[in-house]
Protein backbone atom coordinates (compact mmCIF):
# COMPACT_ATOMS: atom_id res chain seq x y z
CA UNK A 1 0.00 0.00 0.00
CA UNK A 2 1.55 3.59 -0.64
CA UNK A 3 2.42 5.79 1.87
CA UNK A 4 0.63 9.21 2.54
CA UNK A 5 3.51 10.79 3.90
CA UNK A 6 4.76 14.31 1.67
CA UNK A 7 7.35 13.36 -0.13
CA UNK A 8 11.04 15.86 0.64
CA UNK A 9 11.77 18.59 -2.40
CA UNK A 10 15.26 17.12 -2.73
CA UNK A 11 13.92 13.58 -3.17
CA UNK A 12 11.00 14.63 -5.34
CA UNK A 13 13.81 16.15 -7.69
CA UNK A 14 15.22 12.78 -8.06
CA UNK A 15 12.23 11.04 -9.20
CA UNK A 16 12.01 13.69 -12.33
CA UNK A 17 14.94 11.72 -13.65
CA UNK A 18 13.65 9.15 -16.32
CA UNK A 19 14.47 6.04 -15.27
CA UNK A 20 16.77 3.79 -16.19
CA UNK A 21 13.97 1.03 -16.35
CA UNK A 22 13.50 -1.73 -18.92
CA UNK A 23 10.50 -2.28 -20.23
CA UNK A 24 8.61 -5.72 -19.04
CA UNK A 25 8.40 -8.45 -21.64
CA UNK A 26 5.50 -9.13 -23.27
CA UNK A 27 3.31 -11.63 -21.51
CA UNK A 28 3.78 -15.52 -23.11
CA UNK A 29 0.88 -17.10 -24.62
CA UNK A 30 2.14 -20.04 -23.92
CA UNK A 31 0.52 -20.10 -20.63
CA UNK A 32 -2.96 -21.61 -20.02
CA UNK A 33 -4.64 -18.72 -18.89
CA UNK A 34 -4.87 -14.77 -19.42
CA UNK A 35 -4.10 -12.39 -15.76
CA UNK A 36 -7.51 -11.17 -14.60
CA UNK A 37 -6.39 -7.78 -14.50
CA UNK A 38 -6.30 -7.83 -17.83
CA UNK A 39 -9.61 -6.37 -19.15
CA UNK A 40 -10.89 -8.65 -22.14
CA UNK A 41 -10.68 -5.74 -24.76
CA UNK A 42 -7.31 -4.85 -24.00
CA UNK A 43 -6.26 -8.33 -23.72
CA UNK A 44 -7.27 -8.47 -27.37
CA UNK A 45 -4.98 -5.56 -28.26
CA UNK A 46 -2.07 -7.38 -28.20
CA UNK A 47 -0.70 -8.71 -30.87
CA UNK A 48 -2.28 -11.92 -30.62
CA UNK A 49 -1.72 -13.97 -33.95
CA UNK A 50 -5.64 -13.97 -36.08
CA UNK A 51 -6.12 -18.02 -35.68
CA UNK A 52 -5.47 -17.69 -31.40
CA UNK A 53 -7.83 -14.69 -31.30
CA UNK A 54 -10.45 -16.42 -33.03
CA UNK A 55 -10.09 -19.32 -30.72
CA UNK A 56 -10.44 -17.41 -27.32
CA UNK A 57 -13.66 -15.74 -28.77
CA UNK A 58 -15.31 -19.34 -29.66
CA UNK A 59 -14.41 -20.47 -26.64
CA UNK A 60 -16.21 -18.28 -24.60
CA UNK A 61 -19.12 -18.29 -26.71
CA UNK A 62 -19.10 -22.39 -26.52
CA UNK A 63 -19.10 -21.85 -22.47
CA UNK A 64 -21.98 -19.90 -22.46
CA UNK A 65 -24.27 -22.21 -24.94
CA UNK A 66 -25.28 -25.47 -22.79
CA UNK A 67 -25.72 -28.20 -24.81
CA UNK A 68 -29.31 -28.88 -26.07
CA UNK A 69 -31.33 -31.24 -23.73
CA UNK A 70 -33.96 -33.69 -25.69
CA UNK A 71 -37.51 -34.89 -24.05
CA UNK A 72 -36.84 -37.76 -21.56
CA UNK A 73 -32.78 -37.26 -21.78
CA UNK A 74 -32.58 -37.16 -18.16
CA UNK A 75 -34.16 -40.09 -17.14
CA UNK A 76 -32.18 -42.31 -19.64
CA UNK A 77 -32.32 -43.36 -23.04
CA UNK A 78 -36.12 -45.24 -22.73
CA UNK A 79 -37.60 -42.49 -21.66
CA UNK A 80 -36.82 -40.86 -25.02
CA UNK A 81 -38.12 -43.32 -26.92
CA UNK A 82 -41.26 -43.44 -24.85
CA UNK A 83 -42.23 -39.86 -25.44
CA UNK A 84 -41.49 -40.23 -28.80
CA UNK A 85 -43.45 -42.75 -29.08
CA UNK A 86 -46.37 -41.40 -27.03
CA UNK A 87 -46.12 -38.24 -29.51
CA UNK A 88 -47.53 -40.73 -32.42
CA UNK A 89 -50.58 -41.38 -30.57
CA UNK A 90 -53.89 -39.49 -31.42
CA UNK A 91 -55.09 -37.48 -28.60
CA UNK A 92 -58.23 -39.97 -28.31
CA UNK A 93 -55.35 -43.21 -27.29
CA UNK A 94 -53.16 -40.96 -25.17
CA UNK A 95 -53.41 -37.89 -23.42
CA UNK A 96 -49.77 -36.68 -24.59
CA UNK A 97 -50.46 -37.76 -28.53
CA UNK A 98 -49.78 -35.06 -30.75
CA UNK A 99 -50.36 -37.20 -34.36
CA UNK A 100 -53.60 -35.75 -36.45
CA UNK A 101 -55.27 -38.21 -37.96
CA UNK A 102 -55.14 -37.82 -42.39
CA UNK A 103 -55.52 -41.43 -43.31
CA UNK A 104 -58.42 -43.32 -42.81
CA UNK A 105 -57.26 -46.55 -41.04
CA UNK A 106 -55.82 -43.96 -38.21
CA UNK A 107 -59.55 -42.74 -37.68
CA UNK A 108 -60.90 -44.71 -34.19
CA UNK A 109 -63.16 -48.08 -34.66
CA UNK A 110 -66.62 -46.87 -34.20
CA UNK A 111 -67.82 -50.66 -34.21
CA UNK A 112 -65.17 -52.99 -32.16
CA UNK A 113 -66.24 -56.30 -34.18
CA UNK A 114 -63.08 -58.48 -34.28
CA UNK A 115 -63.42 -61.45 -35.92
CA UNK A 116 -62.12 -64.97 -35.04
CA UNK A 117 -61.01 -65.57 -38.58
CA UNK A 118 -59.85 -61.81 -38.50
CA UNK A 119 -57.80 -62.81 -35.10
CA UNK A 120 -56.33 -65.54 -36.00
CA UNK A 121 -54.49 -63.88 -38.83
CA UNK A 122 -53.68 -61.14 -36.17
CA UNK A 123 -51.81 -64.26 -34.11
CA UNK A 124 -50.11 -65.88 -37.08
CA UNK A 125 -48.54 -62.53 -38.23
CA UNK A 126 -47.71 -61.86 -34.87
CA UNK A 127 -46.40 -64.84 -34.10
CA UNK A 128 -43.82 -64.87 -37.06
CA UNK A 129 -42.67 -60.83 -36.32
CA UNK A 130 -41.78 -62.54 -32.67
CA UNK A 131 -40.31 -65.39 -34.21
CA UNK A 132 -38.13 -63.56 -35.69
CA UNK A 133 -37.32 -61.06 -33.15
CA UNK A 134 -36.28 -63.68 -30.85
CA UNK A 135 -34.26 -65.66 -33.50
CA UNK A 136 -32.28 -62.33 -34.15
CA UNK A 137 -31.69 -61.86 -30.66
CA UNK A 138 -30.14 -65.23 -30.10
CA UNK A 139 -27.89 -65.01 -32.71
CA UNK A 140 -27.11 -61.43 -32.03
CA UNK A 141 -25.55 -60.04 -35.66
CA UNK A 142 -24.41 -57.13 -32.89
CA UNK A 143 -22.62 -58.06 -29.71
CA UNK A 144 -25.69 -55.52 -27.88
CA UNK A 145 -28.56 -57.89 -29.13
CA UNK A 146 -26.84 -60.59 -26.26
CA UNK A 147 -28.16 -57.98 -23.46
CA UNK A 148 -31.75 -58.96 -24.66
CA UNK A 149 -31.73 -62.77 -24.51
CA UNK A 150 -34.11 -64.64 -21.88
CA UNK A 151 -35.84 -61.51 -20.96
CA UNK A 152 -39.04 -62.70 -20.11
CA UNK A 153 -40.73 -60.73 -22.47
CA UNK A 154 -40.65 -63.39 -25.25
CA UNK A 155 -44.06 -64.69 -27.10
CA UNK A 156 -43.23 -67.34 -29.64
CA UNK A 157 -43.30 -69.74 -27.20
CA UNK A 158 -46.86 -68.51 -25.62
CA UNK A 159 -48.48 -67.52 -29.22
CA UNK A 160 -47.49 -71.60 -30.52
CA UNK A 161 -49.48 -72.71 -27.28
CA UNK A 162 -52.59 -70.32 -28.18
CA UNK A 163 -52.72 -71.09 -31.86
CA UNK A 164 -52.89 -74.73 -31.09
CA UNK A 165 -55.77 -74.65 -28.66
CA UNK A 166 -57.57 -72.62 -31.48
CA UNK A 167 -56.65 -76.14 -33.47
CA UNK A 168 -58.17 -78.23 -30.77
CA UNK A 169 -61.29 -76.22 -30.87
CA UNK A 170 -61.74 -77.20 -34.92
CA UNK A 171 -59.86 -74.05 -36.26
CA UNK A 172 -58.01 -73.93 -39.05
CA UNK A 173 -54.44 -72.02 -38.58
CA UNK A 174 -53.96 -69.48 -41.47
CA UNK A 175 -50.38 -69.17 -43.13
CA UNK A 176 -48.72 -65.82 -42.16
CA UNK A 177 -50.34 -62.97 -44.50
CA UNK A 178 -48.52 -60.03 -46.28
CA UNK A 179 -48.68 -57.45 -43.21
CA UNK A 180 -46.63 -60.12 -40.91
CA UNK A 181 -44.20 -61.28 -43.92
CA UNK A 182 -43.29 -58.18 -45.01
CA UNK A 183 -42.34 -56.91 -41.52
CA UNK A 184 -40.45 -60.21 -40.28
CA UNK A 185 -38.71 -59.14 -43.82
CA UNK A 186 -38.08 -55.76 -42.65
CA UNK A 187 -36.81 -56.64 -39.07
CA UNK A 188 -34.11 -59.11 -40.77
CA UNK A 189 -32.31 -56.94 -42.77
CA UNK A 190 -32.53 -54.01 -40.17
CA UNK A 191 -31.21 -56.09 -37.73
CA UNK A 192 -27.96 -56.78 -39.91
CA UNK A 193 -27.18 -53.36 -40.94
CA UNK A 194 -28.71 -51.01 -38.49
CA UNK A 195 -28.58 -52.09 -35.07
CA UNK A 196 -30.31 -48.49 -33.55
CA UNK A 197 -33.47 -48.75 -36.08
CA UNK A 198 -33.70 -52.37 -34.84
CA UNK A 199 -33.44 -51.28 -31.16
CA UNK A 200 -36.19 -49.28 -31.72
CA UNK A 201 -38.72 -51.29 -33.05
CA UNK A 202 -37.92 -54.51 -30.16
CA UNK A 203 -38.59 -51.71 -27.62
CA UNK A 204 -41.75 -50.55 -29.38
CA UNK A 205 -43.13 -53.96 -30.17
CA UNK A 206 -42.58 -55.59 -26.80
CA UNK A 207 -43.30 -52.35 -24.44
CA UNK A 208 -46.47 -52.04 -26.79
CA UNK A 209 -48.03 -55.32 -26.44
CA UNK A 210 -47.73 -55.40 -22.72
CA UNK A 211 -49.56 -52.08 -22.47
CA UNK A 212 -52.11 -51.30 -25.30
CA UNK A 213 -51.94 -55.09 -26.31
CA UNK A 214 -53.33 -56.37 -23.61
CA UNK A 215 -56.45 -53.82 -23.47
CA UNK A 216 -57.10 -55.13 -26.82
CA UNK A 217 -56.79 -58.68 -25.81
CA UNK A 218 -59.00 -58.43 -23.22
CA UNK A 219 -61.78 -56.76 -25.52
CA UNK A 220 -61.29 -59.66 -27.84
CA UNK A 221 -61.56 -62.26 -25.24
CA UNK A 222 -64.55 -60.33 -24.47
CA UNK A 223 -66.48 -60.28 -27.54
CA UNK A 224 -65.23 -64.03 -29.17
CA UNK A 225 -63.83 -65.80 -26.76
CA UNK A 226 -65.92 -66.06 -24.04
CA UNK A 227 -63.43 -64.30 -22.17
CA UNK A 228 -60.44 -66.53 -22.22
CA UNK A 229 -57.22 -64.94 -21.32
CA UNK A 230 -54.79 -66.59 -24.32
CA UNK A 231 -51.00 -67.65 -23.11
CA UNK A 232 -50.12 -64.38 -25.51
CA UNK A 233 -51.17 -62.32 -22.35
CA UNK A 234 -49.66 -64.01 -19.29
CA UNK A 235 -46.44 -63.20 -18.71
CA UNK A 236 -43.99 -65.71 -15.67
CA UNK A 237 -43.21 -63.45 -13.14
CA UNK A 238 -44.10 -60.00 -12.06
CA UNK A 239 -44.58 -57.94 -15.32
CA UNK A 240 -43.56 -54.64 -14.11
CA UNK A 241 -40.01 -56.00 -12.84
CA UNK A 242 -39.45 -57.62 -16.25
CA UNK A 243 -40.11 -54.61 -18.17
CA UNK A 244 -37.85 -52.85 -15.77
CA UNK A 245 -34.94 -55.07 -16.37
CA UNK A 246 -34.97 -54.58 -19.95
CA UNK A 247 -35.43 -50.83 -20.04
CA UNK A 248 -31.92 -50.97 -17.82
CA UNK A 249 -30.53 -52.63 -20.56
CA UNK A 250 -31.75 -50.78 -22.72
CA UNK A 251 -30.34 -47.58 -21.48
CA UNK A 252 -27.47 -49.46 -20.82
CA UNK A 253 -26.60 -50.43 -24.48
CA UNK A 254 -27.28 -46.55 -25.40
CA UNK A 255 -24.63 -45.16 -23.48
CA UNK A 256 -22.34 -46.21 -25.63
CA UNK A 257 -24.45 -44.57 -28.67
CA UNK A 258 -24.02 -41.25 -30.21
CA UNK A 259 -26.35 -38.23 -30.37
CA UNK A 260 -26.37 -38.95 -34.06
CA UNK A 261 -27.35 -42.76 -33.05
CA UNK A 262 -29.83 -41.87 -30.75
CA UNK A 263 -31.91 -39.88 -32.89
CA UNK A 264 -31.63 -42.24 -35.46
CA UNK A 265 -33.17 -44.40 -33.31
CA UNK A 266 -36.00 -42.33 -32.58
CA UNK A 267 -36.78 -42.00 -36.31
CA UNK A 268 -37.30 -45.21 -36.67
CA UNK A 269 -40.76 -45.36 -34.41
CA UNK A 270 -42.74 -43.91 -37.22
CA UNK A 271 -42.31 -46.55 -38.94
CA UNK A 272 -42.60 -48.91 -35.84
CA UNK A 273 -45.84 -47.73 -35.29
CA UNK A 274 -46.86 -48.74 -38.89
CA UNK A 275 -45.43 -52.22 -39.50
CA UNK A 276 -47.16 -52.83 -36.09
CA UNK A 277 -50.79 -51.20 -37.33
CA UNK A 278 -51.09 -52.86 -40.25
CA UNK A 279 -50.45 -56.59 -38.31
CA UNK A 280 -53.26 -55.08 -35.52
CA UNK A 281 -55.69 -54.50 -38.66
CA UNK A 282 -55.79 -57.97 -39.31
CA UNK A 283 -58.24 -58.51 -36.27
CA UNK A 284 -60.98 -56.30 -37.85
CA UNK A 285 -60.88 -58.07 -41.99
Amino acid sequence: MASLTPISHSHSHSLLKRPNVRPPPPPSFFSSFILKDFPYSKTLSLKLPRMLTRNVVVSATTAEKPRKRYPGEAKGFVEEMRFVAMKLHTKEQAKEGEKEVKQPEERPVQRWEPSVDGYLKFLVDSKLVYDTLEGIIDKAPFPSYAEFRDTGLERSEKLAKDLQWFKEQGYTIPEPSSPGVTYAEYLKELSEKDPQAFICHFYNIYFAHSAGGRMIGKKVAEKILDKKELEFYKWDGDLSQLLQNVRDKLNKVAESWTREEKNHCLEETEKSFKYSGDILRLILS
